[in-house]
């Protein structure tokens, strides 16, 4: 016996209101339990929804382009009774979409027939951003110089299809005036044939180094950036830290030189809370809690993971959330809620080298500390020299937020807290 089943948009994080980019199914089809329904696109990522039933859908209460919030109902099933599950906790992991290549693009004929024989459909082009497509064709356009709002839709609902995104490119070519760059695209961007001077390999971008490259050059591009540098003895924070190590038991995760940054940092926030804050508009917002992302490597791109409470924590649990946390990042399996929240990030190069750098601000955050790898040096003591381990600092903050004297203070005080650990217990 069937029953109506009500679908509705699972917990994604502290995201709202974000928009349906794609739906990959019409009333009256088929669906299976955990099949794709449609996808939801955040800033951060595109997160397809599955369905929590097998059933048969029974109506759309979304269309593309509506702005949906955890609670939403997307759309109606009618049940088969034997095949129903709960629904999932959360929306999957972001999806990693094909790039469709120039080649491929120009290569495409315009749209056929359709199955039946009958003509696609044309549609008016879209004004004023109201344009329907998916982040897979968001994608080849801005890779192809293309306004979307140019493009003449033939699929359903007058959504854009890269056939159309193709069809218009050929009718360019063939015509000859130059097309209209898309907003984000770059202007005057070198066009380079790199074949004619040698052998080239060309590697798509995955979606975390696409988001992440398009989040920095936004805050690079709006945020007034400024950089102060600073050196740390951390001889004796060296010492102790490899002691403390060597007493651990063999399953306790091993304190790192970041995790003695993530505390000293959590300690200067509470100091000095204008670097705790975050611009809205006219006003500035200065948070009560501490959490802190640090930067972690993967094959797919950087990603930044939150530790929340820093300021509350001891540590050897630092240490341990630390480890946990980026043993997911690197099987792919962090949750959008590790992500969030962050009030200050801290990114260490000192596993892979070089004496310091100057980081960007993880926007809407206001301020970044970077910090090298850690070296010795002849250090004067008032009566000779003597061989010191010095780690370069630096201290990347937002100019509308916090001056150059309260930078050097900030900064000034994580050193001192890295030379004497034992300002940890005041």
């Amino acid at each position: 016996m069937s029953h109506s089943i009500e679908v509705v948009l699972p917990d994604i994080g502290d995201y709202k209101d974000v928009p349906v980019v794609e739906i990959n199914v019409s009333v009256g089809d088929e669906v299976m339990i955990d099949m794709p329904l449609l996808s939801i696109e955040s800033d951060k990522a595109t997160m397809e929804v599955p369905s929590p039933a097998a059933g048969t859908v029974a109506k759309l209460m979304i269309d593309v382009g509506t702005r949906v919030s955890q609670g939403s109902v997307l759309m109606i099933l009618e049940g088969r009774g034997e095949s129903t599950a709960p629904p999932p906790a959360s929306a999957s992991a972001p999806q990693v979409e094909r790039r469709f290549s120039q080649q491929e693009a120009l290569s495409q004929p315009a749209p056929a027939a359709r199955v039946d024989g009958s003509p696609a459909r044309a549609q008016q082009p879209q004004p004023g951003g109201a344009a329907h497509a998916s982040p897979s064709v968001r994608a080849l356009a801005r890779e192809l110089g293309v306004a979307l709002d140019s493009v003449v839709p033939t699929g359903p609902k007058g959504r854009i299809l890269r056939e159309d995104v193709a069809a218009f490119v050929n009718g360019v070519v063939r015509s000859g005036p130059a097309m209209t760059p898309a907003p984000d695209a770059p202007v005057d961007w070198p066009k380079v044939d790199f074949e004619r001077h040698g052998a080239v390999e060309r590697l798509p971008l995955t979606r975390i180094q696409k988001l992440t490259g398009a989040n920095l050059s936004r805050n690079w591009n709006v945020i007034p950036h400024v950089t102060n540098f600073d050196k740390a003895d951390v001889t004796d924070a060296e010492a102790f830290r490899q002691l403390a190590n060597a007493e651990a038991a063999k399953d306790t995760a091993k304190l790192t030189m970041v995790s003695l940054l993530i505390k000293a940092a959590a300690l200067a926030l509470q100091r000095y809370p204008r670097f705790n804050s975050s611009l809205d508009g006219d006003e500035l917002i200065l948070k009560h809690y501490v959490h802190i992302g640090f930067a972690v490597d993967t094959p797919k791109g950087l990603v930044v993971p939150v530790i929340r409470d820093c300021d509350k924590k001891g540590l050897r649990q630092i240490a341990a959330e630390m480890r946990s946390l980026a043993d997911k990042a690197l099987a792919g399996q962090l949750a959008s809620g590790d992500m969030q929240g962050g009030c200050f990030s801290v990114s260490s190069l000192g596993g892979v080298g070089g004496q310091g750098f100057t980081p960007i601000i993880n926007a809407p955050e206001v301020a970044i500390l970077g910090a090298g790898r850690a070296a010795s040096e002849a250090v004067w003591n008032g009566r000779e020299f003597e061989p010191r381990l010095v780690l370069l600092l630096s201290l990347s903050w937002d100019h509308r937020v916090v001056d150059g004297v309260a930078g050097a203070r900030f900064l000034g005080f994580v050193a001192s807290v890295l030379s004497d650990l034992r300002r940890f217990a005041l």
